[in-house]
């Protein structure tokens, strides 16, 4: 797919054969799991939201752990946003599970209504951020790109995390043939977009260049050699963590190993 740098809705590089993926995978939500930290992240210049008057209280309840969480996380923090960042540890589960709305996390609960599934509680938050571009389509492209990033890393988790170790063989075979026919081709599409755009849509930074450091934070953890290849990728993850806000939250909130720097 072609890529133009001078067009305002060049289409984002989107792999035309990824197919989506529902499962969920266990792993996502309960690994590596540290003490307990309840965070509330205050911003002195912030004492609304873009859309009230005045600001809502903010949950965010998920595991002590990065996973379907850190993309709100980094979003409340960009924006500057106060919010209480509940962790739950693993055993603790069961118990908060049966008086959790839905069974499942994230849920961000918004002056006491609860909101599940962490792209809509991003897009959400994106909103209240200033992240989403106020060109329809633009934001569009940053909404395609969120869906394809999870898509591509639930299916890769699922192989990376899946199998038995009497497989393994089998489990390389499969790892590799996933990343050479869907992440690879992605990653390039971003390489080449990336090193003709300053930011992935629009003149300016929104949720969409966050979710692109995660995604690939995600894959360096787990194959650094092939994330090695895509230097302006690298070059653009490097530049939204060192945003003040950005950088900020990654020196002082809860470091696990599910966590990028």
């Amino acid at each position: 797919m072609s890529v133009s740098a001078t067009h305002p809705h060049t289409p984002p590089p989107w792999p035309s054969h990824c197919k989506s993926v529902s499962r969920t995978h266990p792993h996502l939500a309960t690994v590596d799991l540290c003490p307990p930290h309840t965070h509330t992240l205050n911003h002195p210049h912030l004492a609304t939201d873009h859309n009230n008057t005045t600001m809502p209280e903010y949950k965010l309840v998920y595991f002590n752990t990065a996973g379907r969480a850190e993309l709100v996380r980094w979003i409340f923090a960009y924006g500057g946003i106060p919010f209480t960042d509940e962790r739950i540890e693993k055993e603790d589960w069961p118990e908060r599970k049966k008086t959790t709305e839905g069974g499942k996390l994230p849920v961000l609960i918004v002056d006491g209504k609860t909101l599940p599934q962490s792209l809509a509680i991003a897009r959400f938050a994106a909103k209240k951020a200033g992240l989403v571009p106020e060109d329809d389509l633009e934001a569009a492209f940053c909404d395609a790109l969120a869906d394809t990033a999870f898509e591509l890393l639930m299916e890769a988790h699922s192989i990376w995390h899946g199998g038995s170790p009497d497989k393994s063989d089998e489990q390389k075979q499969l790892k590799d043939n996933y990343f050479s026919n869907n992440i690879d081709p992605f990653m390039t599409r971003l390489e080449k977009r990336l090193s003709e755009k300053q930011w992935f849509v629009s003149d300016k930074i929104t949720w969409a260049d966050l979710v692109l450091c995660l995604f690939y934070g995600a894959i360096r953890r787990e194959e650094a050699e092939r994330a090695g290849k895509f230097p302006a990728l690298l070059a653009h993850v490097n530049k939204v963590k060192e945003l003040p806000q950005i950088k900020e939250w990654l020196s002082s909130h809860p470091v696990t190993s599910a966590t990028t720097h």
